[in-house]
């Protein structure tokens, strides 16, 4: 078990379908699954994929 402490979005829904980042924002984690896999991110280099739309369908 990790001792980060992690943020859940205010917004996430009451079925816990969400994902929460380290307080550090550079790990995210699905809520549902708290001792499973992390991704590492960059939190900038995310933001700007977002902002250019790279994940737009």
């Amino acid at each position: 078990m990790t001792t980060d402490h992690w943020l859940k979005s205010s917004h996430s829904s009451a079925n816990g379908d969400c994902v929460e980042l380290t307080r550090s924002l550079d790990r995210i984690r699905d809520s549902k699954d708290p001792d499973g896999p992390t991704l590492n991110v960059n939190v900038r280099e995310l933001v700007r994929a977002v902002k250019d739309g790279r994940f737009d369908h």
